[in-house]
């Protein structure tokens, strides 16, 4: 073995073993309504940081009850801000790591062409048998979507009518797959390209509601993960934001 081959050798193994330590794997927890762009995010993350991303959806107030009960996440992307807050309060998050990472947009929405109108007058109507939103106890859309029907007077008339999603997701398969004729959902889960994709829609004044200011928080278990640090600083990133607000997302 010539010297020149060894010292190769060396430098390779040296830089294979510098790469594994610097590849990790963060374990993110991320709000129903975040699922779509947070799995592109996580593709292009993967790409350019050479760390890997594991995702768990669920409603925010069910992954909360998941890390204070011990679940192993990293990082939370919530689809509040108040959960993050808790969080950090609790010491079950890295004080300081807080940011926003997206501010969401309510829409009331309907697959049937012309069945809401552009000032959703239709919930004023008597013609609508069921109307779906997201459990306002759990998810901060439909914590949004009360306060709506609250602004506009109806919602003592709705409450015997509505459909109940566990969380934002499922709220939007009501009403996608006809259960419900209309109801409340995040705009990103059916903004395509600047665009509603299909049927009707009303989005709602954002002055109509608290904002949906969506907050992302370092966990105690990712206190020391340097996937986690990256992961916070990508989601501040030109790219990253670009990415978000074309999802119908603002930040």
């Amino acid at each position: 073995m010539t010297r020149g081959w060894r010292r190769g050798l060396v430098a390779w193994v040296a830089w294979v073993g510098v790469s594994a330590v610097a590849a990790a794997e963060v374990r993110v927890a991320v709000a129903s309504n975040f699922a779509a762009p947070m799995q592109r995010l996580a593709a292009a993350f993967e790409q350019d940081s050479g760390h890997r991303v594991r995702l768990s959806v669920g409603s925010t107030g069910a992954l909360y009850a998941q890390i204070r009960n011990g679940a192993p996440f990293d990082v939370l992307l919530a689809a509040d801000d108040e959960t993050p807050q808790n969080i950090e309060r609790e010491g079950l998050g890295v004080a300081g790591s807080r940011i926003t990472y997206a501010i969401g947009r309510l829409v009331l929405w309907s697959r049937q062409a012309e069945r809401v109108d552009a000032n959703g007058e239709v919930l004023r109507r008597g013609d609508v048998e069921r109307l779906a939103l997201a459990n306002p106890k759990l998810a901060p859309y439909g914590r949004a979507a009360v306060e709506t029907l609250t602004r506009m007077g109806v919602w003592p008339a709705w409450q015997s009518r509505v459909v109940m999603g566990e969380n934002i997701a499922q709220t939007y398969q009501f009403v996608s797959t006809g259960n419900a004729p209309l109801g409340f959902v995040a705009l990103s889960q059916v903004w395509v390209q600047g665009q509603i994709r299909e049927g009707s829609a009303w989005i709602v004044p954002a002055d109509w509601h608290r904002p949906i200011r969506q907050d992302a928080i370092v966990l105690r278990a990712g206190s020391g993960n340097p996937a986690a640090q990256a992961l916070m600083r990508y989601l501040r990133s030109g790219p990253a934001r670009a990415l978000i607000r074309a999802h119908g997302y603002e930040n």
